[in-house]
């Protein structure tokens, strides 16, 4: 299948140095970074289906309500 991407200039250059470094063209540069995107997409969709709204509340009900410490201050 073809696919037609717009990447900037800054992206493609990228990418073309990292399919020279492994010798790869730039297309299987592309398609693996999509594939492995795709697939942390669905990674993510897999662990929301395992949680729930009541034990993310429960869990977040036995945190302590006192400010940061100052070195984890923002």
């Amino acid at each position: 299948m073809t696919l037609n991407v717009t990447l900037s200039d800054t992206v493609y250059r990228q990418i073309a140095e990292l399919a020279a470094q492994q010798q790869v063209s730039v297309e299987r540069i592309v398609a693996a970074a999509l594939a492995e995107q795709l697939s942390g997409w669905s990674r993510v969709e897999r662990m929301a289906q395992l949680g729930s709204r009541e034990r993310y509340l429960a869990a977040l009900d036995k945190v302590p309500a006192v400010d940061p410490a100052p070195e984890d201050r923002l």
